[in-house]
């Protein structure tokens, strides 16, 4: 049973329907998975958009998983070359975006922006052209608990620090202080919306998808079978108990220097000292946490 995950849905929202594409591409970093994980290993990870699946499978053994049907067969589909199609999450982005041009954000600003290189240049540039006060104003709308309800159901909101649109704002500060943004493609797609897709053929058939539960997958493996796991947020909303099981489940599953990532848009609490989020270009984070396996 997959009970305690919100993800089981297929929907963000609560209303009974059919499962959706939740993702149409991924707001994660892949290069901090491609850092961990070591060329030649086997790797589980959540299939999502397939974007982390395609990325690691050019040098690793990858299982993807997903519990949605209808989520895990696009990026079996993307996995074997058709392009990026719009998910739930980039309707909900762009909504945003529509937002954000009628205060005042230009498309050409945001393209002189995104071509900058130097961080300080950067903020100084946000600072003056884009961090303006009806800016502030609008994240807070676009970011509260009301705002968001139109769209996400309670389970998924609830990792969410106090004031998170002030929180964001400080977490895309804290990228644009960090990342060149010419060679950030989640910069330019979370702005612009607009894709860095690049075609990589056959690297479908180094993939074994799978349409599980996490935890009910990895329970049903043989031990030690994974050198790497990348969770994406599917804790965000879960259950105490999904979330013991699931770690229990990864610990059988892996091999004795396995490494894990999982990602949240919780804030971090002050006792974490594993969290890489700073070093996520796409910024949205809170948390990245990347563990030794014998550290869960």
């Amino acid at each position: 049973m997959s009970a305690g995950t919100p993800w089981e849905s297929g929907r963000f929202d609560a209303r009974a329907g059919p499962k959706r594409i939740l993702f149409g591409r991924m707001y994660e970093d892949a290069a901090i998975e491609e850092r961990e994980f070591a060329p030649g290993t086997r790797v589980f990870c959540i299939a999502s958009a397939g974007c982390t699946a395609m990325a690691l499978a050019r040098h690793r053994s990858v299982t993807a998983v997903d519990i949605n049907p209808v989520q895990l067969a696009y990026a079996q589909q993307r996995a074997a070359g058709a392009p990026a199609r719009v998910g739930s999450a980039e309707r909900v982005l762009a909504a945003g975006r529509r937002l954000l041009a009628l205060i005042g954000w230009r498309r050409s600003t945001l393209r002189s922006f995104l071509a900058l290189e130097d961080p300080a240049e950067q903020c100084a540039f946000w600072d003056a052209h884009l961090n303006s006060a009806a800016f502030r104003a609008a994240t807070d709308i676009l970011f509260s608990v009301r705002w968001l309800r139109l769209a996400y159901a309670v389970p998924f909101l609830s990792s969410l620090p106090p004031h998170f649109g002030r929180v964001m704002r400080s977490r895309l500060e804290r990228c644009w202080k960090t990342h060149p943004n010419r060679t950030n493609p989640y910069a330019r797609g979370l702005l612009l919306g607009e894709s860095s897709d690049v075609a990589n053929p056959g690297v479908g058939a180094r993939i074994r998808f799978e349409r599980a539960d996490a935890a009910e997958f990895l329970e049903s493996c043989p031990p030690r079978r994974f050198d790497g796991f990348t969770l994406s947020n599917i804790l965000d909303g879960a259950t105490d108990r999904y979330r013991q099981r699931l770690l229990a489940a990864i610990r059988r599953a892996a091999t004795p220097q396995a490494r894990v990532v999982s990602r949240s848009f919780a804030e971090p609490p002050p006792e974490l000292t594993v969290n890489h989020a700073a070093s996520d270009r796409s910024m949205l984070w809170g948390i990245v946490d990347v563990r030794a396996v014998d550290g869960l």
